[in-house]
């Protein structure tokens, strides 16, 4: 299967410009404009094939869609193993948030046990986006019944400048505030997440229809001045 090919056939400029421009830090050559949609099925298709090994060791990949068709890839591996292997290849090569966002690896659900030591060492290795995608896997796969209150501080802990981090974390505890509104709240009202962490998860808790307004309201009056 000749992948440049088959990204092509399906790449719309005027969405290879909207992209560029959500993507800053990434060059506006390497995008062609493939819809999630169409990159989707393309990963289906390439498993299907059995060509999907090939892919994705031909890592690091020249263009941004590419990069995505990587994570769409590893997201449908249903092998638990084998998708956690082609996660720990594929994540040094990760260099911007959507590529990070969009690795979802459908095996990590209901595989909590062998997947947290995994997190706990994707969240503390220092790299932006595997960081970020440590913090994330959490947040989708531990706030709920297998939920610890020691897993708030694995993320209120890390200490980054990381813009893309810095946001990760305020996500993670808007979702904490909808899920495990009791044990998130003192991460707010005593003030242990930065200023700007703190005062982003209530935004994001705000925007979120999970969250009740009478708690919305009381989370409001806790927003902190940044420091100059």
């Amino acid at each position: 299967m000749d992948i440049r090919n088959e990204l092509e056939a399906v790449a719309d400029k005027e969405y290879r410009d909207f992209q560029s421009k959500l993507l800053p830090n990434v060059p506006n050559e390497i995008f062609l404009g493939v819809r999630t949609p169409d990159i989707r099925k393309l990963a289906k298709k390439l498993i299907k094939s059995g060509e999907a090994d090939s892919f994705l060791s031909a890592v690091p990949h020249e263009l941004f869609d590419e990069n995505q068709l990587h994570s769409l890839t590893v997201t449908e591996i249903k092998d638990f193993d084998k998708a956690l292997e082609e996660t720990e290849k594929f994540l040094p090569y990760v260099d911007n948030w959507a590529t990070c966002d969009q690795l979802n690896p459908k095996s990590f659900k209901g595989r909590q046990e062998e997947l947290l030591p995994h997190i706990k060492r994707w969240i503390n290795s220092g790299k932006c986006y595997t960081t970020r995608f440590g913090m994330k896997m959490l947040m989708m796969h531990y706030l709920g019944e297998h939920f610890k209150a020691e897993y708030l501080e694995w993320v209120s802990s890390v200490q980054s400048e990381e813009y893309y981090v810095k946001m990760m974390q305020a996500w993670f505890f808007a979702e904490a505030l909808a899920q495990q509104y009791d044990v998130a709240l003192s991460y707010i009202t005593e003030a242990k997440l930065t200023p700007w962490v703190s005062n982003k998860a209530i935004q994001k808790a705000k925007e979120s229809l999970k969250i009740p307004e009478d708690r919305k309201t009381y989370l409001s009056g806790f927003k902190r001045k940044m420091p100059k």
